[in-house]
Formats: structure tokens, sequence, C-alpha cells
């Protein structure tokens, strides 16, 4: 990610020596969605679409904004 407030060059958790495993601050796809959408400028938690008669979200209100790689 660049540009559009987002911080250059910043790295967000750590993994094991392999890359296999996460060792800290680990981020979900639900995390990352919920990034994206709040630099767009939409709630995340607001977000829906009908399908087949329900309402879904994007993130299901799971996702968390990761701040450190904000500008």
């Amino acid at each position: 990610m660049a540009g559009g407030d987002v911080r250059a060059g910043t790295l967000v958790g750590k993994t094991n020596d392999p890359c296999f495993r996460v060792k800290e601050d680990p981020v979900h796809v639900h995390d990352f969605h919920a990034t994206i959408l709040h630099l767009l400028g939409i709630d995340h938690t607001r977000l829906t679409w009908r399908f087949q008669g329900r309402n879904h979200h994007l993130t299901d209100v799971h996702g968390r904004v990761v701040d450190k790689v904000l500008a």
C-alpha cells in the first residue's frame, strides 16, 4: 500500500525464520479491508449490501483499522 495517507515503508507484524507462523502483531484480512475502507472514508461496520434477502458485511464487522500504517 502506498499513498493516500499510508505511511511509506511501514512493516506490521513479525514471522518466524521460515516465515510460516506469525510471531507478533498479526493482521487479519478483515483488518486489511477495514483499513482500506477507512482510507476511502467508509465505515466498515455500516457498509452492507443485500444479497438473496440478507444483508452482508465485507468485514463481518470483525476487522479493526490498523493505525500503524496510517500517516
